[in-house]
């Protein structure tokens, strides 16, 4: 079992949202000191001051996660400061929520490094210190649409299957030469923040309340499970998918259960 007392957090995405529970939460948890990353420099800099105030030590870095330069600097500024990373949860994310004839190259290339290759990145950079210590925590935030195909969110998807599947060969590769390197592929449904404004969400697959989930994200940590889906819907979308053809699929997920119409009023965070 794992815990947060003494610990130090290092959160992507760290400024809002679930980022921003998380952090709190890890703190309140008895966490020794967190480390926020996020390229907002305004919301991490009150974010930040909010939880000084508050009488916690905290760290915050202005980084991009799709630069692996600024990724490194980071990590020698930490290091610099005697401070290693215990509990890595990598969750900053985004998306485009249009056809994929809509995408620009742009859209595709910032969908895919931030929610995929970031990951690989900032975790290849933190990983040779865990080792050195045989100790850690990676927590990997991907998505329940790492789990099944949805339009509207395509190369979202296709970001989110490919941290799915990279998260949990890296958990199996760790138990094999580092079992005390814990790893956690984190599968959620829709969040009711603003980088979902607008889903409509599928059939018995209520929108998740924020905070709720955060907890059983730690909670999840706490405990050393190796996966978490939620709700529990998502949790049928394997079995249905392994044992139906794909045309029944679709047309349970599509026409039943309206998976497939749940982007078609998005409109996001910037609302564009």
């Amino acid at each position: 079992m794992s815990n947060f007392s003494g610990r130090t957090v290092l959160i992507t995405g760290a400024a809002s949202g679930i980022g921003l529970l998380m952090g709190k939460l890890s703190l309140k948890r008895g966490a020794k000191r967190l480390v926020m990353w996020d390229i907002d420099q305004e919301a991490l800099q009150a974010t930040g001051d909010e939880l000084l105030n508050a009488g916690y030590e905290v760290t915050t870095q202005v980084v991009d996660v799709r630069s692996i330069d600024q990724i490194e600097q980071a990590h020698s500024e930490l290091l610099n400061s005697h401070i290693h990373v215990d509990i890595l949860i990598n969750n900053a994310g985004v998306i485009v929520g249009k056809a994929f004839a809509k995408h620009t190259i742009a859209d595709i290339n910032k969908t895919m490094e931030v929610n995929a290759l970031a990951l690989m990145y900032v975790t290849h950079t933190f990983l040779p210190d865990m080792q050195d210590r045989n100790s850690g925590h990676i927590v990997n935030i991907a998505s329940a649409a790492g789990l099944t195909p949805n339009p509207g969110m395509t190369v979202y998807a296709a970001s989110k299957w490919a941290a799915v599947g990279w998260s949990d060969s890296l958990r199996i590769e760790l138990e094999k030469t580092h079992p005390r390197i814990k790893v956690l592929t984190v599968m959620p449904s829709y969040i009711n923040t603003g980088m979902f404004e607008g889903v409509t969400p599928p059939l018995f697959v209520p929108l998740l309340d924020p905070e709720k989930i955060s907890v059983k994200i730690l909670d999840a940590i706490e405990k050393d499970k190796i996966q978490l889906k939620a709700p529990f819907m998502v949790k049928t979308s394997l079995i249905f998918r392994g044992l139906l053809p794909q045309r029944a699929f679709d047309f349970i997920a599509g026409k039943i259960f309206k998976v497939y119409s749940s982007m078609d009023n998005f409109k996001g965070r910037n609302h564009s």
